[in-house]
């Protein structure tokens, strides 16, 4: 696996630092103890090649030699078929990660960051089309509060699964949004105590304060 080269912006904001997605990467990288380096590109001016790896003009982007693959999600999983640090190679196990993998994206991080993004802006307006956000990431929540009261992790052992899962909560966190959900919030707790996340945040971190 000689050759990964993860690409995110070479500055940010400070009130995202923390939360780029390119740390879901790196978290990943760390755990399987894979090789791999860092590439910027520009946060303020994105050119052509730039929207060329990444549609959307966004980061990050891993390229692992002729291979380049966008969205977090799809970084993960190229990662886990590489690991079985990441993702069992049992069937079971497996397919266990893969819907977990899904329900990070589209049933959980589909209803947070609507309202994580409200927060972000400062907006405490109660209008009704906020209380529908409420509403709808709480009732994820539940329905998720009752899977983790029950188990460490998602799938039998830590999986990427884990780090899309633990790092879509810990946007929610962030505004005290788990307060009513303890099993969700220690969860997060769990995962981010991790030496791989330690590491990955701080790294994250210095790189955009590198460049201030």
């Amino acid at each position: 696996m000689a050759g990964l080269i993860l690409t995110t912006f070479d500055w940010v904001p400070e009130l995202p630092r923390g939360y780029v997605r390119d740390l879901r990467v790196r978290w990943a990288l760390e755990e399987a103890g894979l090789q791999y380096s860092v590439k910027a590109v520009p946060f303020r001016s994105r050119d052509a090649e730039h929207f060329l790896r990444q549609p959307f003009g966004q980061v990050p982007w891993l390229t692992d030699g002729d291979i380049s693959i966008f969205e977090s999600g799809a970084i993960l999983l190229h990662l886990g078929e590489r690991s079985d640090t990441l993702m069992p190679t049992d069937p079971l196990g497996r397919s266990e990660v893969l819907e977990w993998v899904f329900a990070a994206l589209n049933s959980v991080e589909m209803a947070s960051l609507p309202w994580s993004l409200f927060k972000f802006s400062g907006d405490t307006a109660e209008t009704p089309g906020r209380k529908q956000l409420d509403a709808f990431l709480h009732a994820r929540l539940q329905h998720l509060e009752s899977v983790l009261a029950e188990r460490e992790w998602l799938s039998r052992s830590f999986s990427i699964a884990d780090i899309l899962m633990a790092d879509v909560l810990r946007l929610v966190d962030r505004f005290d949004g788990l307060t009513a959900h303890r099993s969700c919030r220690d969860y997060v707790a769990r995962a981010t105590a991790r030496p791989s996340f330690v590491k990955a945040y701080a790294d994250q971190i210095a790189h955009f304060a590198a460049a201030d």
